[in-house]
C-alpha cells in the first residue's frame, strides 16, 4: 500500500500541474522518449478498452494467465483507495501492488525527466507504469485505458500482443462524443495494424460495426463476441466456445450474468495474444477471480456492522446507464436465488447521467438513500440526487453519510433482512471500502 513516500510525491504533481483531461500523446510521447522509450521494452501487451468491463476483462486476464503458471503485469484505473492499486507487480504465486519505495522513486524519476513541462497527472503516472513494467521481469502486461483510447496516454504501445474493446455506451460525452458511433471510434483508436483485436459482447450494432470496419481496415486478425467466440450458462455451469472447442467451466466468481461475455473476452484475448490456456487453468481462473468495487459483497468491516442484522451488502462503483443495467440484472439474478427487500445507497458526481442510471432499477428497489461524494469536488449534492432518483421513478431521500444511511436503515426497516446495494461511483466505492477497513489487496 502507498504511505506517505509515494502520496508526496503525487500531491506535489497534482499542485504543479492542471486537472482534468486535455486528450492528446504529444506529451507523454515526449515524455518517454526523454526516459529511453520504456513503452518498447514490455512483455506482451493485453490492451484493453471499453465503456464497462474494462476492469473485470483485466481481472479474468491476469487470473487466467497467473493461474497457467506466467508472471504478470496489470495496470488499471482509478485506485480506490490507494493509488499503489494501480500497479500490480508480476511475482511467484500472484502478482503484488508496487511497493511504495519502489513507487515513490519511479515517480520521482520521471517527473525530473518531465523537467516541470505542463503535463497531466495521467501521463505521467501512465510513464510510471511503462518504467515499472519494462523494469521488472514478467510474461505479460494487461494495461487497462483511462478514457477514451485513440488519445488515451496508453496508447503508445506500438505493437500489442491484443487489443481488446469491451461493451461501448455512452460516457464522459464531452471528451468523446454524444454518440455511440463517436464514442466506438475513440475506442477503436486503441487498435494497431496487423495487431489481434478482441470485441467483447456489444449492444449497440452500431458500436460493433463501427469497431468491425476499424478493425478490417486495419488488417486486424478479429475475434467477435457471437461470432467467434462466446459463453453460455447450462446446468449452472459456464461453456466457452470457440474455433476450438467448448470449455465446461464453474460459473465466474464475480456475480452477475455479463461476466460470463467479460470472462469470454478475457479468455479469447489471452489466446489471442499468444498464450496456451488449459481447461484446468480456466477453470481455477473462474473460481479464483477478485475485482474489488465490483459487485463485490461486503462480509465484515466498520460499516457493515452499522447495517441490519443479517443484511446482505454489495458495493459497485459502476455510474453509467450500462453499468446500472448490469448491476440491476445481477441483483434480480441474486432476488430469484434468495428474495430480500433492495434498498440502494448511491452517491453520485455530476459528469454522470444520473437518471440514466437509477432508471435501471424501477421495479426492483424500494427506497434509495442518496448520499455525498467526499472524494470529489464533483460530486452531486445529495438532495438534487434524490431528485435525480425521484425522476427516474424511484422513492428516495438525501442522507448525509453512507454509514447514517446504513444506521437509518437498521433503525426504520421492520422487516426481513434487506439486500443493500452501495453503489454509483467508483469515488464512494473507495470511500466505502477505506471507512470499512477493508481496502484492495
Amino acid at each position: 500500500m502507498t504511505t506517505l513516500a509515494a502520496d508526496r510525491e503525487i500531491e506535489a504533481l497534482m499542485a504543479l500541474h492542471p486537472k482534468g483531461f486535455d486528450l492528446s500523446l504529444d506529451r507523454v510521447t515526449r515524455l518517454l522518449q526523454r526516459l529511453g522509450n520504456p513503452q518498447d521494452l514490455l512483455p506482451p501487451v493485453i490492451h484493453i478498452a471499453g465503456t464497462n468491463g474494462k476492469g473485470s476483462c483485466a481481472a479474468f486476464s491476469r487470473a487466467l494467465l497467473e493461474a497457467a503458471g506466467h508472471l504478470v503485469h496489470v495496470h488499471t484505473s482509478p485506485h480506490l483507495v490507494n493509488w499503489a492499486e494501480r500497479y500490480r507487480l508480476a511475482a511467484e504465486g500472484g502478482g503484488r501492488l508496487v511497493d511504495d519505495d519502489v513507487f515513490a522513486e519511479a515517480i520521482a524519476r520521471v517527473a525530473k525527466a518531465n523537467d516541470g513541462q505542463t503535463i497531466t497527472v495521467f501521463e505521467i503516472l501512465t510513464a510510471v507504469t511503462f518504467i515499472l513494467f519494462s523494469e521488472h521481469p514478467a510474461e505479460a502486461a494487461i494495461i487497462e485505458v483511462g478514457l477514451g483510447g485513440r488519445f488515451d496516454a496508453t496508447n503508445v504501445v506500438a505493437r500489442p500482443a491484443v487489443s481488446v474493446i469491451m461493451p461501448v455506451s455512452m460516457d464522459h460525452e464531452a471528451y468523446l462524443g454524444d454518440r455511440v458511433e463517436l464514442i466506438a471510434a475513440e475506442k477503436a483508436g486503441i487498435m494497431k495494424r496487423g495487431c489481434p483485436v478482441v470485441i467483447g459482447a456489444q449492444e449497440s450494432e452500431t458500436a460493433l460495426q463501427v469497431l468491425i470496419e476499424t478493425a478490417e481496415r486495419l488488417e486486424c486478425p478479429t475475434f467477435v463476441y457471437g461470432q467467434d467466440f462466446l459463453a453460455f450458462e447450462e446446468n449452472g455451469r459456464m461453456v466457452y466456445q470457440d474455433e476450438d472447442g467448448l470449455m465446461d467451466l464453474p460459473p465466474p466468481r464475480l456475480p452477475g450474468r455479463h461476466q460470463f461475455a467479460n470472462a469470454a473476452a478475457a479468455i479469447a484475448a489471452v489466446k489471442a495474444a499468444g498464450f496456451e490456456i488449459s481447461h484446468r487453468a480456466a477453470e481455477k481462473a473462474m473460481t479464483h477471480v477478485a475485482w474489488p468495487g465490483r459487485m463485490q459483497k461486503l462480509m465484515q468491516g466498520r460499516l457493515t456492522d452499522l447495517a441490519p442484522k443479517g443484511a446482505d451488502i454489495w458495493l459497485d462503483g459502476g455510474h453509467n446507464p450500462g453499468a446500472g443495467v448490469v448491476v440491476a440484472e445481477a441483483l434480480a439474478e441474486q432476488e430469484e436465488k434468495n428474495p430480500r427487500p433492495l434498498f440502494i445507497i448511491s452517491g453520485m458526481i455530476n459528469t454522470k447521467d444520473q437518471s440514466g442510471y437509477f432508471r435501471a432499477f424501477k421495479g426492483l428497489v424500494r427506497h434509495v438513500y442518496t448520499v455525498p461524494v467526499s472524494l470529489s469536488d464533483a460530486g452531486v449534492p445529495n438532495d438534487e440526487l434524490a431528485v435525480r432518483a425521484t425522476e427516474a421513478g424511484l422513492t428516495a431521500e438525501p442522507v448525509s453519510s453512507v454509514a447514517n444511511a446504513l444506521m437509518l436503515l437498521r433503525d426504520t426497516w421492520d422487516g426481513p433482512p434487506p439486500r443493500i446495494l452501495i453503489g454509483g461511483s467508483l469515488y464512494l466505492a473507495g470511500a466505502v471500502l477505506a471507512e470499512n477497513g477493508t481496502p484492495p489487496t
